[in-house]
């Protein structure tokens, strides 16, 4: 019971040693225990993580119904049981990924200058990847006005992912990915409702996708989590290796899929700054690529609930809990990155 109280402090201390972190825990142990679990875990053909959170749901309310029902007997031992098993469970969480958070920044690890940017630096960044988009999305329908229809199983996907990190640690070797570990959710339903596309399970470190995501996204969303499963915890920096892993892939859909994403998150930035250069950029994509955003977005929206709101709040605090300042805002902080990285690329 008192060593939660003892892990919380132990947190809070190494949360504000990045460099102790980054040595002995990112780049130590943590690549060794993930490896571990996604080989133990991997082959198994569901997420046991996800069975395993059912199960403990299904418990915990059986044993509170079970306190109510005898009228609150024994109260001290049963907060006592329920301490511990919160304890438990938050050292599981840190040992097992969560310390990831409060490592030094992706951009720092990878050599990239990021600062603030400019918007003639954002819009040259946006007509780039608009480029490589349009030219992509004509590879693949050979139609500026179609949209793109992947032919992939979810398994198959699950299968090319690793490709792309295959190819991407030729350049950056701290980014191979081994073991791999990739599952459908099994409350894909639940995510959808709450708006989300996929996550990891910290505590088995299995990466779980919400099979009910557009097709389009999905490439790119199943490689954000297995940038999630190599130690990138923060948002931003797992949606910016996504990024790169997806357009190292060699597939081509892998490839639209990872500046798809990378479009949205720029444009959204420009039109923020400037919204007749946004609108002015947007005519440049090919009309089939916006068929692609509006099924998304037309998909989306029949999942919208007041409930929503509400649980992105609950994630939006854990994001802040764990060295993300910004909170769920701290997603469009990969434009940062992609930024640093197009100007050292070109």
């Amino acid at each position: 019971m008192l060593t939660l109280p003892i892990q919380i402090v132990l947190v809070q201390f190494l949360s504000q040693k990045p460099l102790w972190i980054e040595q002995y825990y990112s780049n130590g142990i943590y690549p060794y225990l993930s490896v571990f679990f996604r080989a133990i875990l991997g082959w198994i053909p569901f997420s046991f993580g996800d069975a395993l959170g059912l199960f403990l749901i299904v418990f915990f309310i059986k044993a509170l119904y079970s306190f109510i029902k005898n009228r609150f007997k024994n109260s001290l031992s049963k907060l006592l049981n329920f301490i511990i098993t919160l304890s438990i469970i938050y050292f599981c969480f840190y040992a097992f990924w969560g310390l990831n958070y409060f490592r030094e920044p992706l951009a720092k690890n990878l050599g990239l200058q990021q600062s603030n940017y400019t918007t003639e630096e954002l819009v040259s960044t946006t007509e780039h990847i608009i480029k490589e988009l349009n030219a992509i999305h004509l590879q693949i329908t050979n139609n500026d006005s179609v949209k793109v229809i992947v032919p992939y199983s979810q398994k198959e996907i699950y299968e090319l992912a690793p490709n792309g990190f295959r190819l991407l640690s030729t350049t950056y070797p701290q980014l191979n990915y081994q073991s791999s570990s990739i599952k459908n959710s099994l409350v894909s339903l639940f995510q959808s409702y709450n708006g989300t596309s996929g996550y990891l399970n910290p505590l088995t470190g299995e990466a779980q996708v919400n099979d009910m995501i557009p097709k389009t996204s999905y490439p790119a969303t199943t490689c954000h989590e297995i940038a999630h499963q190599i130690g990138w915890a923060a948002e931003n920096d797992a949606n910016f290796v996504g990024f790169l892993a997806s357009i190292a892939n060699d597939d081509l859909y892998f490839k639209y899929s990872g500046y798809r994403m990378a479009y949205n998150y720029c444009i959204r930035q420009v039109y923020k700054r400037d919204e007749e250069l946004g609108k002015e950029l947007a005519k440049t994509v090919n009309k089939g690529v916006y068929k692609d955003y509006k099924a998304s977005y037309v998909h989306w929206q029949q999942f919208k609930n007041p409930i929503e709101p509400y649980l992105k709040k609950g994630y939006n605090s854990y994001l802040k809990a764990n060295n993300q300042s910004k909170g769920i805002q701290s997603y469009s902080y990969v434009v940062d990155l992609l930024i640093a990285y197009f100007k050292n690329e070109y």
